[in-house]
């Protein structure tokens, strides 16, 4: 153990663990895959080992049962056979003689105890024609064999030796525990116990036997202790038939009932497997897939039922196709109808609107609010125009190795003015390095176009970080802004067409609604991700990636989706720095101004804290921040007064004033909006709420 936990990384077992859990796991992971997938294999391996158990328990029953009984039956007739071979004993001992001589071998005239034990030991083993053996011991321990003496002394009389029949040890063969209890109290007394046998030539293994003892007495009145063993031989013999037998039926029962339920589970799995294939067939497209159907059973109706599904999903997606194709037909030739007459209205309205220092005020701002609306319009029907060729499946990528730096830099010198109005600054992290990716320019730029806009327009006048990074099979753009953010829940919405987070929230920049719902049919064209998060007050943050290579597929991001600065990751932080008894008090960057973003923007500031680097924007991080000439931010605060002065005069809002000022300088508007070449100042983009950075609908959460 080490920190409190086991085999951390870079302890000296923590690599090999890792490789025997790698080498143990490898063989496993088919069957465990197989296990999962298969429901065949589940029953029938659930049924054998439930079969199993219950055989197995039924056998164990079985065989306590029949040992009981057979132990039972052999105590009995053990017990029955012990009681009159001891009767029969102590009828020999107090038989008076009637006969004298040598041939008297069943009297007690002429022979001394031990002769006589010898004879009594012998007749009635006799008896037993190897049912049983029988020894008789002498009071005491018995451990003094016939015809020896004790240590230091003379030779016993009577019976003091140990005397079996059949090569049996004697005093092995008594348990000392039966002895004891012999020795020491009346009547008969059994116990289990094993025969042991004299070493020799062809001796017997011990083998198990029910040993029963009594105390008698001999022919001179001593005390012997008289026992009988009886083999258990036989008894263990029938029981092993009966275990072998039921090992056997148990085995045959638990194959067959695994048989049955493998043919069981067969008939209901298959219909199962084939409405599984034709689900995926008809996911696959090939609605015209259906299922044989055979018999009348329950598997039946189900074939029929699924059939009928198909049958009414295929009716209705058709449905779905013509009445989506008749919409995208009518999408598209109204925006080609449109055109047109668009074209000529904006002829009309350019014409008026170049001649609008001759109109009185209100007259002049009536031109600048057509123009200003005719831009949108046209945004409109090319968002229109793109999002029906996304819907047709016209789409095309023209991909090719770009690097995403320069994108980023035509997009902010693009949204410069915007920013600008908005009191904004634009910060770029991350782009130290070439971060290139196999991607259609026009496309990239038009997704960052707007997500860069709306993260102005919607950043209330805070700063705005655009983070690059480039990690493994996949680089990253991240647009991040502080201003109202998104609610729970509005994260995935946000993509829809037409939403907006607040529908009272005017569109300055005249967005058309379109804009992210192009980008993320753009971001899935290039077969990678586009998405967001926020909380309410805290900003949002939207994050492209893209695969480095076309046809790649992505398997993670090189940039998290929330940020580091969030509320939750900086509670963590805090949490974790306070724990620990290392936080610190970083010193304010700028005591004349309040920080209007939880990222400090780049500047020569003496003091000032380097740019905290982001550990997943690979390779290299920097920053660099979209600074203002004091020239043009002087011309803009004037800009700012001249408007609000014209919205008093005019009353109109302020976000739509335009500077009561000469025209500027006329450039060409190159944007898709403008495609007839007609002339607009930066002046009256700015004012009718269409920077010249907007393009294809950019704007409006």
């Amino acid at each position: 153990m080490r920190g409190g936990r086991l085999l951390q990384d870079g302890a000296p077992g923590g690599p090999v663990l890792r490789l025997f859990v790698r080498l143990v796991q490898r063989p496993l992971l088919p069957a465990v895959r197989l296990w999962r997938r298969n429901i065949q294999l589940r029953v029938v391996a659930a049924t054998l080992l439930m079969s199993l158990a219950v055989v197995l328990a039924l056998g164990f029953v079985v065989i306590a049962q029949v040992s009981k009984g057979l132990l039972d039956a052999k105590e009995e007739a053990a017990q029955s056979q012990a009681a009159g071979g001891f009767a029969v004993a102590q009828e020999k001992a107090n038989t008076p003689s009637t006969v004298d001589g040598p041939d008297a071998t069943d009297n007690k005239v002429g022979r001394d105890a031990s002769t006589w034990m010898n004879s009594l030991v012998k007749q009635l083993a006799s008896g037993g024609q190897t049912a049983f053996e029988v020894v008789a011991l002498g009071a005491g321990t018995g451990t003094t064999g016939s015809g020896a003496q004790p240590p230091g002394g003379p030779a016993v009389s009577g019976v003091k030796g140990a005397r079996a029949s059949g090569n049996v040890d004697p005093t092995a063969s008594v348990p000392p525990a039966l002895r004891r209890s012999v020795n020491h109290a009346t009547g008969t007394f059994k116990t289990f116990s094993q025969i042991r046998y004299t070493a020799g030539p062809g001796a017997k293994a011990p083998e198990p036997a029910l040993v029963v003892g009594k105390r008698l007495t001999d022919i001179n009145g001593d005390p012997y202790d008289l026992y009988y063993l009886f083999p258990l031989t036989q008894e263990e013999e029938s029981l092993n038939l009966v275990k072998s037998t039921i090992a056997t039926a148990g085995l045959f029962v638990v194959v067959l009932l695994s048989a049955i339920a493998w043919l069981v589970v067969r008939q209901i799995v298959t219909p199962v497997r084939m409405a599984a294939g034709i689900a995926e067939r008809l996911s696959a497209g090939r609605l015209q897939e259906r299922m044989k159907v055979t018999g009348e059973d329950d598997i039946a109706r189900l074939g029929e039922a699924f059939n009928k599904m198909a049958q009414n999903l295929q009716n209705k997606i058709q449905q779905l196709e013509d009445l989506s194709r008749m919409q995208r037909r009518f999408v598209s030739d109204v925006s080609h109808e449109l055109r047109t007459p668009l074209t000529t209205v904006r002829m009309a309205a350019d014409v008026i609107h170049d001649a609008r220092v001759d109109f009185d005020p209100v007259t002049a701002r009536s031109a600048e609010l057509l123009a200003g609306q005719l831009d949108r319009f046209e945004s409109l029907l090319a968002d229109l125009l793109e999002i029906s060729r996304f819907d047709a499946g016209a789409a095309a990528l023209e991909a090719e190795p770009i690097d995403l730096r320069d994108v980023v830099r035509r997009v902010i010198d693009g949204a410069e003015p915007l920013a600008e109005h908005k009191g904004t600054r634009i910060r770029v992290l991350g782009d130290t390095q070439p971060v290139i990716a196999e991607a259609d320019a026009r496309r990239v730029e038009r997704v960052l176009r707007n997500l860069v806009v709306n993260a102005v327009e919607h950043g209330e006048g805070r700063d705005v970080v655009v983070r690059l990074a480039s990690a493994g099979g996949a680089v990253a753009v991240a647009v991040r802004d502080y201003g109202v953010g998104l609610k729970p829940g509005e994260a995935t919405r946000v993509f829809n067409r037409f939403w907006r987070a607040d529908p009272a929230r005017a569109r300055t920049t005249g967005g058309t609604g379109l804009g992210l719902s192009i980008a993320v049919e753009d971001a899935r064209l290039h077969g990678g991700w586009l998405q967001a998060w926020g909380e309410p007050g805290g900003g949002s943050q939207f994050r492209l990636t893209l695969p480095r290579t076309a046809d790649e597929p992505l398997r993670g991001s090189p940039i998290p989706l929330e940020p580091e600065d969030s509320r939750a990751n900086r509670a963590r932080a805090a949490a974790e720095a306070a724990g620990a008894g290392a936080a610190t008090q970083a010193p304010s960057r700028d005591a004349g101004r309040p920080d209007r973003s939880p990222i400090p923007p780049r500047s020569a500031v003496a003091g000032a804290l380097p740019v905290p680097s982001d550990p997943t924007a690979l390779p290299g991080n920097g920053a660099r921040v979209v600074a203002r000439p004091a020239d043009r931010a002087a011309d803009t605060a004037a800009d700012r007064a001249a408007d609000m002065a014209a919205d008093r005069a005019a009353g109109t809002p302020r976000d739509a004033a335009a500077p009561a000022q000469d025209p500027a300088p006329h450039t060409k508007d190159d944007t898709p909006g403008a495609q007839d070449g007609t002339v607009r100042t930066p002046e009256v983009r700015a004012a009718v709420g269409r920077p010249a950075a907007q393009e294809d609908g950019a704007g409006g959460r």
